[in-house]
């Protein structure tokens, strides 16, 4: 669970809830602010230390909100190999308009500040880039979240047999909201964003469901310490 801090702050309880259920706890920074904004990095060191208080050191795994690993977030990493952080999953092998790395490996690799796209030697942190495929000869996002509820259910299924035939891990991901659409507000928002939020959100649990029951899935740690 990638976990919004002030989240942990509002019911605590959450990280018991995590825990027992044999789930691995991560950081997906205090207030999902997109890490290349303006300033964040700033404020980064604090952040983390808050997180480690709210989960008592438990988490070693992080993930950009939007994906927002870049050449001006890239700083990021040195910081999350001073907390002694073992993971990070913030690279989308793919562009779209609001993120992407397209030339970045799409098997796991160790990540640097200076080299975001491709296995370093001297790397302390995992990277695991989020699942891709091809439609139209053009390589997208396949992992889960908008793309999960719009892609055909084949096309995703056939994308997760690609990697397992490469024998890398496709690295797959869903929000809570999505699961709870009948919990989910309608808020006002642009058309673009409105379509980007609530399209085919209906769709997202029987999807997950069907994923579940067709493969087999594991935990970064797991998948980790089994490699």
């Amino acid at each position: 669970f990638f976990v919004v801090g002030e989240i942990l702050q509002h019911s605590p309880e959450l990280i018991d809830k995590i825990i027992s259920n044999n789930h691995e706890i991560a950081f997906h920074t205090m207030h999902h602010d997109r890490i290349d904004s303006p300033n964040f990095l700033n404020n980064f060191d604090d952040e983390l230390k808050e997180f480690q208080k709210l989960t008592n050191n438990k988490s070693k795994g992080f993930r950009a909100p939007t994906f927002s690993l870049n050449d001006k977030s890239s700083s990021i990493i040195k910081i999350l190999e001073k907390y002694d952080y073992i993971y990070d999953s913030s690279i989308m092998p793919a562009k779209t308009s609001m993120y992407g790395n397209p030339n970045a490996n799409k098997k796991p690799y160790k990540i640097t500040s200076e080299n975001l796209e491709s296995n370093s030697e001297n790397g302390k942190l995992w990277e695991f880039p989020l699942m891709v495929t091809k439609l139209l000869g053009k390589q997208i996002p396949a992992a889960g979240g908008f793309y999960l509820r719009t892609l055909p259910l084949y096309m995703i299924k056939n994308a997760i047999k690609n990697y397992e035939k490469e024998h890398m891990p496709a690295c797959f991901y869903v929000h809570s909201w999505e699961l709870t659409p009948e919990l989910m507000p309608r808020i006002p928002l642009s058309q673009k964003n409105n379509f980007i939020t609530y399209h085919n959100i209906e769709k997202t649990l029987p999807k997950l469901d069907q994923l579940l029951s067709s493969f087999n899935f594991t935990s970064f740690q797991k998948y980790i310490d089994n490699n």
